[in-house]
């Protein structure tokens, strides 16, 4: 698949097909372009963690009242901003959207569909999904991954009203 065309058939997906396994070598790709995003000065301020167990997942539906589309997907990969790899720069909640947007569309050029589920700054929905992972980083967003096991319609278009050339 070519770039601009993956870019136009990316799709939010919250119905996947049960029971679907991911390979370990796929989930090393989705990570491994996560991680060949642009961040300020080179500073990776992230870490990723990979939730494949039903029991965690779970308790992520419960910490994230958006993310119900967790009951069938496959995993989910929480991403998490490390503001302290990047002292005074903040821009920590760009470098992991760039993330984000490189797991979905990697996702994509595999055969998976994806929602990406925000998280920071909604407190307490970030400071539950930090529970549940036990981890330090602010969680930014969980995406789901998984067989899609629906093909919405696109809503994202061009609209020329909101660009403007100088």
């Amino acid at each position: 698949m070519q770039l601009s065309e993956g870019i136009r058939a990316r799709r939010s997906v919250r119905k996947y097909k049960a029971g679907s396994v991911i390979p370990e070598e796929h989930i090393r790709a989705m990570l491994e372009a996560a991680m060949m995003a642009p961040s300020a000065v080179n500073s990776r301020p992230w870490e990723f963690y990979v939730v494949q167990t039903r029991a965690t997942l779970e308790k992520l539906m419960q910490a994230h009242p958006a993310c119900k589309m967790l009951e069938t997907a496959s995993l989910a990969i929480a991403v998490c901003a490390r503001p302290d790899l990047q002292p005074g720069r903040g821009f920590w909640p760009q470098d992991c959207g760039a993330a984000i947007e490189n797991i979905l569309l990697q996702a994509l050029d595999l055969g998976y569909g994806t929602c990406w589920c925000g998280c920071y700054p909604a407190q307490p929905r970030a400071d539950e999904v930090q529970k549940v992972l036990g981890c330090t980083g602010i969680p930014v967003a969980l995406v789901a991954v998984g067989v899609a096991d629906e093909s919405p319609a696109a809503r994202g278009f061009y609209d020329p009203e909101r660009v403007h050339f100088l």
